[in-house]
Order: structure tokens, then C-alpha cells, then sequence
């Protein structure tokens, strides 16, 4: 019986803190206990004097996102390198991170050509768009304009927006904005 409720409780999106340099080694002990996570990641080439590398950059270090029930919180926490799940301001309670924000964020890590730049800025100004050409088609997210270039903006709850140049040209600006209405 208790297995049958495990498996039908709602889960949602967290961001935990884990110890520095420990990122890698918590997504995989995850992964092999069965719980969705997701380490927002990127591919760089670096180039030194005598060689390029290939080389992985954590776009947040010391978060790993997880997908778990509230039942399943102590699993996530019991791991050794794990310290907390990321709280809402003033509460003790974990923050949850909206589904389509995590979808978002994940498309855009997964799929961007440029490079994904992490801001804890509030972005007031902009008009909110749907991408319709490019890697990252049928996203949306707020068009920013900075140091001269163009950005989408995607909100991570608690954490700020991930941001990824392109160009104005291959947006759209969309009407209704899911994110206005509350999920």
C-alpha cells in the first residue's frame, strides 16, 4: 500500500544545494536511486596555448534540480553530499519550481546555440515572445535588450532567469502570456 501511494503522489521540481564540486557525483547517486534530476550543464570548447579541450561548465554551481514528491524529500536529503533544498523567502518549506518553467530552462540549456548566462536581475522591461526560428523554435520568454544585444529571458523560481542571445528577428510577440495567468 505504501509503495501504491509513492508511486501516484504529485511530484514536483526542487533545487537542492549541494557541496561544491559534487554536483556530478549527486546527479549520478540520483539517477541510480531512481529520482529524476536535472544538472543544467554546457559543452565549451576552451583553448589553451598548446591544445583545445572540450570541457563541461555547470551553469549554477552547487544546484541539482529534482522531481520528487514531498514524501521523497528525506531520500534526496539523506545523501551524503546533499545539504537543503532551496526555501522561499522567510518559510521553511522548499520552493517549488512550476513544471513549465523547468521545461523552459531545460529546452533552453538543452538546445541553445549561444551561451546560457545565469541572472538573478529582475527583468521589468520587455515584451514577452515566442521564438519562431532557430535551435529553440516554440519557446517562450522575455525579450531583453543588454549591452546592446538581444536576449530570451526563461524565470527559474527562486533563482533568477537563464538568458540566451539571438536575434530580435526570430521572435514573435505573444498575446497572452501563460505566466500571467497563475498555474
Amino acid at each position: 500500500m505504501a509503495d501504491m501511494k509513492k508511486n501516484t503522489a504529485k511530484k514536483h521540481w526542487f533545487a537542492v544545494y549541494v557541496k561544491m564540486h559534487h554536483e556530478r557525483k549527486v546527479r549520478d547517486r540520483l539517477s541510480a536511486l531512481g529520482i529524476e534530476n536535472f544538472l543544467p550543464i554546457r559543452e565549451e570548447i576552451r583553448q589553451w596555448s598548446d591544445r583545445r579541450k572540450k570541457i563541461e561548465r555547470l551553469l549554477i554551481p552547487m544546484i541539482v534540480f529534482v522531481r520528487v514528491a514531498d514524501n521523497e524529500h528525506i531520500t534526496v536529503l539523506k545523501q551524503p553530499q546533499v545539504s537543503h533544498f532551496l526555501t522561499m523567502r522567510s518559510e521553511r518549506k522548499p520552493a517549488v519550481i512550476p513544471d513549465k518553467q523547468m521545461e523552459d530552462f531545460r529546452f533552453l540549456v538543452e538546445n541553445a546555440e549561444n551561451d546560457v548566462l545565469i541572472s538573478n536581475e529582475n527583468f521589468d522591461e520587455g515584451d514577452w515572445v515566442r521564438v519562431i526560428k532557430g535551435s529553440l523554435v516554440g519557446l517562450e520568454g522575455k525579450l531583453i535588450q543588454t549591452e546592446g544585444k538581444h536576449r530570451i529571458a526563461v524565470q527559474i523560481e527562486q533563482l533568477g532567469f537563464a538568458t540566451v542571445e539571438l536575434n530580435a528577428g526570430w521572435v514573435e510577440v505573444v498575446k497572452n502570456n501563460h505566466l500571467l495567468s497563475k498555474e
